[in-house]
């Protein structure tokens, strides 16, 4: 699976239907932590297939920790990493001068 040239759109749809899963094993009793064990290398694996380079590997350890730990479960880490990559993180760059 390779999502590096996908569509930013269609990276924020994957990141939000990747988000909703996570909360799905948060909301479901007994289900959560059973659900985290295999959710939490899975959503660290995709997020390193989304986004490249240094940015995705921090992200995808942040994931990681955050699908593992119980009750952080609430936090959208595909959608606010979708927000770093296509809002922020671009608005810095066009705002940097290049001075030769």
């Amino acid at each position: 699976m390779n999502f590096s040239n996908t569509n930013k759109y269609i990276k924020l749809l994957l990141g939000l239907l990747f988000d909703a899963f996570g909360y799905v094993t948060f909301i479901i009793p007994g289900v959560g932590e059973f659900g985290d064990v295999l959710w939490a290398p899975a959503s660290a694996w995709l997020m390193t297939k989304l986004y490249k380079g240094r940015t995705g590997k921090i992200a995808a350890v942040f994931s990681f920790i955050e699908e593992a730990l119980p009750g952080f479960d609430v936090i959208p880490t595909f959608t606010l990493m979708w927000l770093y990559t296509y809002v922020f993180k671009s608005t810095e760059e066009d705002t940097t001068i290049d001075i030769k």
